[in-house]
C-alpha cells in the first residue's frame, strides 16, 4: 500500500473511531443515523483501500463488529507503515 494511501487510511480510521465514540455516548438516544454512517464508512473503507487484499481471513463477519474492524485496520496500517 502506498504511503499516501496509508495516511488517508489513518485519517479515515480516526474519523470512524470518533463516530464510534459518539455512538457509544448517545446511550439511549436515537442512534440509527450514526449506525448507518458507520456501516457505510466501513464498507467504503473496505472498497476504497482494498482492505480485503491485506487480510487472510474473511472480514465479512469482522466488518459487522466495529471494534474488531478498527483493530484489524490498525494492524493493516502497522504492517504497511
Amino acid at each position: 500500500m502506498e504511503k499516501l494511501n496509508i495516511q488517508r487510511l489513518k485519517r479515515t480510521l480516526e474519523y470512524l473511531e470518533s463516530k464510534q465514540r459518539e455512538l457509544k455516548n448517545q446511550k439511549e438516544n436515537d442512534t440509527r443515523s450514526l449506525e448507518s454512517m458507520i456501516k457505510y464508512l466501513k464498507k467504503d473503507m473496505m472498497e476504497q483501500f482494498k482492505l480485503a487484499d491485506h487480510v487472510l481471513l474473511s472480514m465479512k463477519q469482522e466488518i459487522k463488529n466495529t471494534e474488531t474492524f478498527i483493530v484489524i485496520v490498525k494492524n493493516i496500517i502497522d504492517a504497511n507503515s
